[in-house]
């Protein structure tokens, strides 16, 4: 839920946007839209970009954190991942598929696994909400191994038997003989809203999403 602003200009629509080279990709579309700041693109130590004419301030936060920003009301609006929306849950609205960092959650292993029913299955993963609530959905039983990188390393070694982790090419499995074996679900960046602001800046925020969409239909047909 929102927060009191301790920034920024009250009238602006402030934008939490994930840093790296996603977000890189999904400013410029924010840009094209006619939502651009000049600032953005200087050299400087600034931490918020600010452009009343075009009604909007941005700032760049860790990819996992934009939702926690847009929840609690530190921002406005946000760009998230399908995969962090999924694994977090966090209580915001999710207006817009932008379309881009398509990727998708999979489960992968050797090429040849084949599971054993008698036992829990050891499922390596990142994302153990996402991990859990698939298997749940086939009363399968699992045993969750929370590990925070190198996760084709858990099936070589012998500590689990797949893993449930984002495959973009599949180059990497392929590289460590391991294959995505099912898909659970695209992924691809969210525009994300607050609930307070999406009531309270309903006006502005509608027409920044129409825009966007608008934008990214057109990048879809060229």
């Amino acid at each position: 839920m929102a927060g009191s602003k301790q920034w920024g200009v009250p009238d602006l629509v402030n934008i939490a946007l994930p840093k790296g080279r996603l977000g890189e990709g999904v400013y410029a579309l924010f840009e094209q839209a006619g939502y651009g700041c000049p600032s953005i693109h200087e050299k400087n130590r600034k931490l918020i970009f600010e452009n009343p004419e075009a009604g909007v301030s941005y700032f760049w936060v860790k990819p996992s954190d934009v939702a926690i920003y847009v929840e609690r009301g530190a921002a406005d609006l946000g760009v998230a991942g399908k995969d962090i929306l999924l694994e977090y849950q966090p209580d915001i609205y999710e207006l817009l598929d932008l379309g881009m960092g398509r990727c998708r959650m999979c489960v992968a292993g050797p090429a040849d696994f084949e599971d054993d029913p008698s036992r829990p299955l050891r499922v390596a993963t990142k994302f153990p909400n996402i991990a859990r609530g698939h298997y749940s959905s086939r009363s399968r039983e699992i045993d969750i191994i929370h590990l925070n990188g190198s996760i084709e390393l858990a099936p070589l070694l012998g500590l689990s038997d797949v893993i449930v982790d984002i495959v973009e090419t599949g180059k990497t499995l392929l590289e460590n003989h391991l294959a995505p074996l099912e898909t659970i679900v695209p992924i691809s960046a969210r525009l994300i809203a607050n609930q307070v602001s999406y009531k309270f800046k309903n006006a502005e925020i509608a027409a920044i999403s129409a825009a966007l969409e608008k934008r990214t239909v057109q990048e879809a047909d060229q």
